[in-house]
């Protein structure tokens, strides 16, 4: 039997939702490592576990917070998976994070998932059921309690039947490409940065560019889910140890990748935006918050007609054409939704015919039209040179 190729899972949900319970429940493992999140008993940093489904397939999955205040650390979560794991209490329904967090994922693209009504040994689920269902349509529902086992097994097989739908990122080709969520070190091993490979493969022993800085390293070894492995396919959280920068070097929102792939910092971003239903356009000169991969940066939005922007950034991002971005306010801070690089490194332009006519060639995957060259201004008339007062004296003599 061929393995099943790698996916990743997203939770989703508001605070107190049970999002971690639920995934202790689901792997065996508790994703809350911090002291500060043991102590006030809620999610403030990134965690993973590996959940393996009836099927007998494998999914990373990374547990995010729910709490207002970490939405960005949401995003960089989210950013990488292929599916998700909304959680609704089913004594609170669904609340604002909820919503949130809904409104991420369809500005990063992901559609696939399940919905788990938690807590269904503290109150009828029924309420939640209905409000889950009216919010993200025909998606599987399931109602849950990580405290009895209550209705675990029907989860799994449901995730067992979106993934099985869901196309892995190891299916598409690409070099390796791979966006820090954490930079340490560990003694034996040197520097150690962990995050979801988006695409392409990585082995020990290859060399890898680390951007934005453009560093070089080698890669030592792999592993996924705390266990060596000769080779790292796309579409699973990945552990690489390299040798050559410090892990101080290295920061959360560094992309690792091969050294032919084509990526390169930019500061700006032509790309297609899809709001969410209800905001107005997005003025010239709005400035938003863009998040991609792990990293964020400041922004001024540039229509530039037909849904596209030009992304003015005020610090460097990463992308490649293709990729998804998530925008949100900055004051006060809420999401407004999402969009498709189709330009990773776009000259300064405004609006115009010829710059639409250009993105739409590349969304289609054409060949753009060469931009025209500005027309030749005519070229001012010279003036007379003038003479001095001994070549006057010479012309006077000649004349007469």
């Amino acid at each position: 039997m061929t393995e099943a190729l790698p996916l990743t899972l997203g939770t989703a949900g508001h605070i107190d939702h049970g999002k971690t319970a639920l995934i202790r429940a689901l792997t065996g493992r508790d994703t809350d490592r911090l002291p500060e999140e043991k102590a006030r008993g809620i999610s403030i940093a990134l965690g993973y576990a590996r959940l393996e489904l009836p099927s007998g397939r494998a999914l990373s999955v990374v547990d995010v917070p729910g709490h207002e205040r970490f939405v960005r650390t949401m995003v960089a979560g989210a950013t990488g998976i292929d599916c998700y794991l909304l959680c609704v209490a089913a004594d609170d329904g669904v609340m604002p994070q909820t919503r949130e967090h809904l409104a991420v994922l369809r500005g990063l693209g992901v559609e696939a998932g399940v919905v788990a009504v938690t807590k269904a040994d503290l109150a009828d689920p029924s309420r939640a059921l209905s409000e889950a269902r009216e919010l993200v349509g025909d998606v599987e529902a399931v109602a849950v309690s990580a405290r009895t086992g209550e209705g675990l097994d029907e989860l799994l097989a449901a995730l067992d039947r979106v993934a099985a739908a869901v196309a892995s990122r190891a299916e598409r080709a690409g070099p390796a490409v791979l966006h820090v969520d954490r930079s340490f070190t560990l003694r034996g091993i040197g520097t150690v940065v962990t995050g979801t490979l988006w695409s392409g493969a990585v082995a020990a022993g290859d060399e890898v560019r680390i951007l934005p800085r453009g560093l070089e390293a080698r890669v030592r070894s792999v592993q996924v889910h705390d266990a060596p492995v000769g080779r790292a396919l796309a579409g699973q959280r990945v552990a690489l140890a390299l040798a050559g920068p410090s892990w101080r070097e290295i920061a959360r929102g560094d992309v690792v990748c091969a050294p032919d792939a084509e990526l390169e910092p930019t500061y700006r971003i032509d790309a297609r935006l899809e709001l969410e239903p209800g905001l107005p356009p997005l003025e010239r000169g709005t400035r938003v918050q863009v998040h991609h991969g792990t990293r964020e940066a400041p922004a001024r939005v540039v229509p530039l007609g037909e849904g596209f922007a030009q992304l003015r950034l005020e610090a460097p991002l990463v992308p490649r054409a293709g990729d998804r971005v998530v925008l949100r306010r900055i004051a006060p801070p809420d999401t407004l939704g999402g969009g498709t690089v189709v330009d990773a490194a776009p000259r300064r332009h405004g609006p115009s015919a010829e710059v639409v006519a250009r993105l739409r060639a590349l969304e289609r995957g054409e060949a753009p039209p060469e931009p025209q060259a500005p027309a030749a201004a005519p070229e001012p008339p010279r003036p007379a040179p003038e003479l001095d007062e001994a070549a006057l004296r010479i012309a006077a003599l000649l004349r007469a």
